[in-house]
């Protein structure tokens, strides 16, 4: 009998998602600019920002909905105190979910514009979403919907691959690439080539699951949301290593057993980058959320698998170690991302998501 611990939020089943983000309709127009925006675009939106990829999946994140304005919060009841002790995970996954937003906007033919902690007397009021009508008149609207679209197509096609990656190499130009994304949204993104520097990073990922394998609490934590087979949120054993001790490579932290079997020889192929801001606050953790969403569907459109690595930046200690040993003392580290080809085989399944009604709240503005 399957003994493992639930959360007491009930499950539903996952509402569904499409395939293919695709649309025979033109993009949405408003011509009025008192007119609401249609609820139905909206929707379609936020069904595609909550794909954002969160710690646990747990999808920390609420949105309130206005006549032409969308407002994010993180849903604390969600947080994982012992795993993410500064609610910096939070920060992460609500930045990410933020960024899907915009590029879900953008490919419905909306513009956007973005106040980030916008009230100083309300810090869970993470951003105030403005929407317009297309984009400006100077932009090419051909290429502009063509961009967003196809980052909007990578939403649905983006997994979380804690696989071990082909020995094949992440072309220069792609990193180059992955680098610009992030420069985009005011974070830097380090690749660490340097053999004895990802040596390092590897044992700082290795020391920060021990340190949160000894606290207490944490591997209940870790349970409550790993390993169910079915449900809205959490990671499901088909998309976590049956093995992340012996054949994870010191990178994957131990979740409730998975299904993801592969040989127990070899050597993970993945580059490895540290993503990093040069300030530690609230702000700086959503925009490095947006930065590690633009990474991580840019990667995506490139055909390179990714798994983004919060747990060495979840202890102080092994923060610093990576601060100071990694980025030379010149950053602060908010993320390492896992980059490279993903092994032969059939795609990895979708990891579940909470009905768009669950997450969402009209209000009159």
């Amino acid at each position: 009998m399957n003994t493992r611990p639930t959360r007491s939020a009930a499950r539903r089943a996952p509402a569904d998602t499409p395939d293919r983000f695709a649309s025979t309709a033109p993009p949405y127009r408003v011509e009025d600019p008192e007119e609401p925006i249609d609820p139905r675009t909206v929707r379609s939106a936020l069904e595609l920002a909550t794909r954002a990829p969160s710690v646990h999946n747990s999808q920390p994140w609420r949105w309130r909905v206005g006549r032409r304005t969308i407002h994010l919060h993180p849903d604390l009841r969600r947080w994982l105190p012992v795993t993410d002790t500064e609610g910096r995970d939070i920060g992460l996954s609500c930045g990410a979910a933020l960024h899907h937003l915009t590029v879900a906007l953008g490919a419905l033919g909306l513009t956007t514009r973005v106040h980030r902690l916008p009230n100083p007397t309300e810090p869970d009021h993470f951003a105030a979403v403005e929407l317009g009508a297309g984009p400006p008149a100077d932009t090419d609207l051909a290429d502009a919907d063509l961009a967003d679209a196809d980052l909007a197509d990578a939403i649905v096609h983006r997994r979380t691959d804690r696989r071990r990656y082909t020995d094949w190499e992440v072309p220069d130009a792609f990193v180059t690439e992955l680098v610009a994304r992030a420069a985009d949204h005011g974070a830097l993104l380090r690749p660490v080539t340097d053999p004895a520097a990802r040596r390092r990073l590897v044992r700082a990922i290795e020391e920060a699951g021990r340190t949160q394998e000894a606290t207490e609490g944490y591997r209940t934590e870790t349970a409550l949301w790993s390993g169910a087979g079915t449900g809205t949120d959490g990671v499901p054993a088909g998309n976590l290593l049956a093995d992340p001790v012996g054949t994870g490579d010191g990178t994957a932290r131990r979740f409730a057993p998975g299904q993801l079997d592969q040989p127990a020889d070899g050597t993970d192929g993945a580059l490895l980058l540290v993503l990093g801001t040069t300030s530690d606050d609230a702000l700086s953790w959503l925009r490095a959320g947006e930065a590690m969403s633009a990474v991580l569907l840019h990667a995506t459109r490139l055909g390179l698998a990714g798994c983004p690595l919060s747990q060495p930046l979840e202890v102080p200690g092994t923060r610093i170690a990576v601060r100071d040993e990694i980025l030379g003392g010149t950053l602060v580290p908010q993320l390492v991302l896992r980059i490279g080809w993903a092994p032969s085989g059939p795609p990895l399944p979708a990891t579940p998501r909470r009905p768009v009604e669950d997450v969402v709240e009209t209000t009159a503005d």
